[in-house]
């Protein structure tokens, strides 16, 4: 089983930590001699494949990395433009990684805040006074869980959806948050959480509910 993700948003919907604890990786590297056998496109700052699935790739992957060099956006490493540059004959043979697109720090900022405002719209709808809002968001490739704090702040894992013991992984990313960010004098409250000390033990504490599912006293 596994944890993918982590987000922390602060009571005003803002993002103020996220961290990639495991991405699968479905990135497809292939040697191409010119003119190259698929269509690619700019779509959303990215360059990404429109037509042609081939040997694993499939419509909408990015182009990663040129060669073993990581692609920015629609730039290579040397701020060349990635479609002049592939469409360059003698620049081949060329080896181009392809995968789904990585989110951009912006992308993630804006979907916490898009999150924040469903939860109120969930807590909203309820027929009941007094609802939580969205406490899990299932879907047939992952789980994502949210634990709302009485302060307002969001706690919001994305796991397998096999993966036990969510419940008690977000009371102690809580916990930890109490311990290591909040008690930290350097901290402002609902501002990005760059401590140190709160990162290990988030690490520490997503290991263990990996190989255990749950926490146990004095966990």
């Amino acid at each position: 089983m596994v944890v993918y993700s982590v987000y922390v948003v602060n009571k005003a919907g803002g993002l103020i930590y996220q961290y990639d604890n495991y991405s699968p990786r479905n990135d497809v590297e292939k040697t191409f001699s010119y003119p190259l056998d698929l269509v690619l496109k700019v779509y959303d700052e990215r360059v990404v494949v429109s037509f042609g699935q081939r040997d694993g790739i499939k419509v909408g992957y990015a182009v990663l990395s040129i060669n073993g060099f990581d692609v920015n956006g629609r730039y290579t490493a040397d701020n060349r433009d990635v479609l002049e540059y592939l469409n360059t004959s003698y620049n081949y043979p060329l080896a181009i990684r392809f995968g789904r697109p990585r989110l951009t720090s912006n992308e993630k900022l804006m979907l916490a805040s898009m999150f924040h405002s469903l939860f109120a719209i969930g807590s909203q709808l309820s027929p009941e006074p007094g609802s939580s809002g969205i406490e899990v968001l299932e879907t047939d490739t992952f789980k994502l869980h949210c634990f709302q704090t009485l302060t307002g702040i969001k706690f919001i894992v994305l796991a397998d959806p096999r993966q036990a013991g969510i419940d008690s992984l977000l009371r102690k990313i809580y916990e930890i948050y109490s311990d290591f960010a909040l008690k930290n004098p350097f901290y402002s409250l609902e501002m990005p959480i760059r401590c140190d000390l709160f990162e290990q033990n988030l690490k520490v504490a997503l290991e263990i509910a990996e190989k255990a599912g749950t926490f146990g006293a004095g966990s």
